[in-house]
This record gives C-alpha cells, structure tokens and sequence, in this order.
C-alpha cells in the first residue's frame, strides 16, 4: 500500500514547456506511455531547453472524462521548435504538490488519492489551469520514486 503523506505548498511558474500534445478521454489514455516514447528521443536536444526536468501537463476541457496531455520540457524561448511541438505558458500558480514514491505503473494510485480522498478532505478549490507531473532529472522508469504532482489550487 502506497504511502501518500500530505503534500507541501509551492509557489510556481511562470514557465515555458514545449514538446508533444494530444487528446484523451478515461478509455484512451492507455497511449500516453506511447506519447512518451515518442517524446524521449527529443530530451536534451530541445531548441532552448533549460534543465532536464520532463513535464506531464494534464488540461481539464469542457467534456467530462476528456483532456490534453503534453509531454515536454522547459524551455528560455519557443524559437526554433520542431513543427510538431506545441507550446504552452504555464503562469505562476500556487500548488500542492505530491510526491509519487512508486513505481511509474502505479502513478494513478498517487491521482486517484488526491482526487478521492486529499481533496475532497482539504477544502480546496482546484483551479481550472494544467495540473503538472513533474520527472525529475533523476527519474528513472524502472526505479521508484522521481515523480512529483502539481495540483493548481485556485485562489
């Protein structure tokens, strides 16, 4: 049994990410590891990359069980880019963040906490811009632990 521990409380952004984005519902988001793999091969050469932290980017949209997700990195500009890539602007956000200490496999324990129990605990109101996965430069896919979870809060 995963141990969730509360989360801590940042402030964050603002950001640039560039890199690959594409459409979900609840029944096809199985093809986000797919998203990924074809991502990867980008990592450390992005035009204006800073860092190696990778960034999962989740948006709501207007359809219940539908939302953007985009993989990418953060970036100083957005010259240069692949014609494939999109292009968001994260702007600076209060977050709660959580950390994932499992396996990569087992990441939707992690989001099926904070919206099943953290929230509906904490009182919070959730704001509508992207909620983050953050992969640290340390994170590897067959090791534990390396992820964290940027929840928006709403002000």
């Amino acid at each position: 049994m995963e141990d969730f521990g509360p989360p801590r409380f940042e402030e964050f952004g603002p950001l640039l990410i560039a890199g690959l984005a594409e459409s979900y519902t609840d029944e096809t988001s199985a093809g986000i590891p797919a998203q990924w793999q074809r991502f990867v091969p980008h990592l450390g050469h992005v035009p204006g990359q800073m860092g190696g932290v990778a960034y999962g980017l989740l948006f709501p949209t207007a359809i219940p069980g539908h939302w953007d997700y985009a993989c990418g990195v953060q970036v100083s500009d957005f010259a240069d880019l692949p014609a494939e890539f999109q292009q968001f602007s994260l702007p600076k956000k209060k977050y709660a963040v959580f950390s994932h200490r499992g396996y990569i496999s087992t990441l939707r324990s992690t989001w099926d906490h904070i919206w099943s129990k953290w929230l509906p605990e904490s009182g919070m109101r959730i704001s509508r811009d992207a909620r983050i996965e953050r992969y640290s430069e340390t994170f590897r896919p067959t090791e534990m632990g390396g992820v964290e979870i940027w929840i928006p809060i709403a002000r």
